[in-house]
């Protein structure tokens, strides 16, 4: 009878005071007006390298890049929330909330447009430990690689990691002395517990390539003392041991960023996603690595479903897509649910603008783990391929061992974009994806398991020498554009055409519907196009079955 009435107590106890479990919510802000910022100082908001990587790329600075209104701010922490994160891409702030009945006055400010919760503290992980990573842990420290690099006329020995750079030819960029000099990648992930010590780390600290870090879970706090998952992918781009550990980027810089909170899964992790993507957009990074993925969360009420996989939906997944749109190359994990019962790769690996990557072993065979995709049109999930099954990685304790999941596919990809980029440094991002993918082993026949299969980037440095193949049967011009542009479609079916402006943000601004017949020439122009703001926009064709992406840049007249 004691124990019964324990348990009733608890659950009184629980059921009365449930608005005092803290909770996050979002909160969105209607605009930025009497912003103290302006696109005409980015240096108040952009380091010199953003504005730089931009002016590259002739990528404009919009209002979307101003950092949230601080008054905003400062009336919301009025209120007696504490604010975690603020988002100024989606305009907003990130709010930890103790008292659920302060958020009628939150959302009665007359800035406030959303309030919206993005937690919830009585997860079913919270106290079940770390569970996101399992794959890597179960599958970790096992495998029987051969180090043929020894002896051999290579740049590097790279010991038991010659077979994960290898299957990309990668050592030979490296031969050429592409190694990721001057290029910056900024690595989205759980934490990175001892990569401030580990010594296959000991030549990024002695060369400070290691340019800083920073926590968006717990504001201010140690990612040395987080989760050791991202000093595990980092090992695989920036590792440098001879004879025994060679990342793919071992002369990169690198910014490390902790957004994932490994022992629970919420949504309010893709708004720590978009966050911390647009601190490597300030801090003037190249390539975004993101060995994470979201698709369902304890509880289930903020569930994703594959049918939200389409590219620019999720909120990670629309972040994603502006950071690509404003230079940066982004390489991400497809996902490690082959065999269940989620049938698509995660977000933001979705996104149109990312590279997901799927999984394979040492000799390019998909890895049964690796999450399928989709094939439609150019709309191709994942994107590419690279290793993924028993990759050698370093420990947090300083040992060696091996590592599945696309987890450490994708960084050892991401290494190697930077290398090429490095060697093609006139290319914007858009270009230097098409490259690779169209280097890539079944770009003629892509599937929903590799995407356009393994790229070799001795062939994508090839190809970027000639001239990037146009595989897509649509074209835009101009592009740029001011007021208007002509959409030509070659060789089509007969029937209906659909036409799509699309926001970064996944919002469907024009869509306009046309006739097309077969084997006659097809052009449609788009006018009065003066009401869009500039900046990126993406462009969807869909005819019947076939739906094809590609950019357009809308420029000031």
């Amino acid at each position: 009878m004691k124990q019964i009435l324990s348990t009733v107590l608890f659950f009184l106890v629980i059921t009365g005071f449930s608005q005092q479990i803290p909770q996050k919510y979002f909160v969105a802000f209607t605009d930025k007006n009497g912003s103290p910022y302006s696109i005409n100082n980015p240096q108040a908001f952009l380091t010199q390298r953003a504005i730089t990587r931009r002016n590259a790329q002739g990528i404009p600075i919009t209002e979307q890049d101003l950092p949230v209104n601080p008054p905003y701010v400062t009336a919301v922490v009025a209120t007696g929330v504490q604010v975690f994160t603020q988002c100024k891409w989606f305009n907003g702030v990130t709010v930890r909330v103790t008292d659920t009945a302060v958020l009628p006055t939150i959302r009665a400010l007359p800035f406030v447009q959303s309030v919206i919760r993005v937690s919830s503290y009585d997860s079913k992980k919270s106290t079940g430990g770390d569970q996101k990573f399992r794959l890597e842990e179960s599958l970790g420290k096992t495998g029987n690689h051969v180090n043929r690099s020894a002896g051999s006329a290579l740049s590097y020995d790279y010991g038991p990691s010659y077979d994960q750079i290898h299957l990309l030819n990668g050592e030979a960029l490296h031969n050429l002395g592409y190694r990721g000099q001057g290029k910056v990648i900024a690595v989205l992930d759980a934490g990175f517990n001892g990569a401030d010590t580990n010594h296959v780390f000991d030549s990024l600290r002695a060369n400070n390539q290691i340019l800083g870090t920073r926590d968006f879970v717990t504001p201010g706090g140690n990612v040395y003392i987080a989760h050791p998952h991202g000093a595990e992918v980092l090992s695989t781009m920036g590792g440098d041991i001879p004879g025994q550990l060679i990342g793919t980027a071992p002369k990169a810089s690198y910014w490390l960023i902790r957004t994932e909170d490994a022992a629970t899964e919420n949504i309010v992790e893709e708004y720590n996603w978009v966050v911390g993507a647009e601190m490597a957009d300030s801090v003037g990074a190249d390539v975004i690595n993101s060995s994470l993925g979201y698709t369902t969360f304890d509880n289930g009420w903020m569930d994703h479903s594959c049918a939200d996989m389409n590219g620019h939906t999720n909120p990670s997944s629309i972040g994603a897509n502006i950071a690509a749109s404003r230079g940066m190359a982004l390489s991400i994990s497809a996902g490690n649910e082959g065999g269940s019962s989620w049938t698509c790769v995660s977000s933001p690996s979705d996104a149109l603008e990312a590279l997901s990557i799927a999984a394979t072993d040492q000799y390019g065979n998909y890895a049964g783990f690796s999450s399928p995709g989709t094939v439609n049109g150019s709309y191709v999930k994942p994107n590419i391929a690279s290793m993924g099954l028993n990759c050698y990685v370093a420990y947090p304790d300083g040992s060696f061992g091996y590592g599945s999941g696309t987890s450490f596919a994708s960084p050892i990809n991401a290494g190697m974009v930077a290398c090429l980029w490095q060697a093609r440094s006139n290319f914007d991002q858009y270009t230097l994806r098409r490259v690779i993918e169209e280097s890539a082993s079944q770009y003629s026949h892509p599937d929903s398991l590799l995407g356009y299969g393994i790229p070799n980037y001795l062939n994508a440095l090839t190809i970027s020498q000639v001239g990037v193949l146009n595989k897509s049967k649509t074209q835009a011009y101009p592009n740029p554009f001011t007021d208007e542009f002509t959409v030509s479609i070659d060789n089509p079916i007969t029937g209906a055409l659909e036409i799509s402006i699309i926001s970064i943000t996944g919002n469907i601004v024009i869509k306009t519907s046309r006739t097309i017949v077969a084997g006659e020439g097809n052009t449609f122009t788009l006018k009065n196009l003066t009401t869009l703001t500039p900046g990126m926009y993406i462009l969807k064709i869909s005819t019947g079955s076939n739906t094809e992406y590609q950019h357009v840049v809308k420029i000031e007249k």
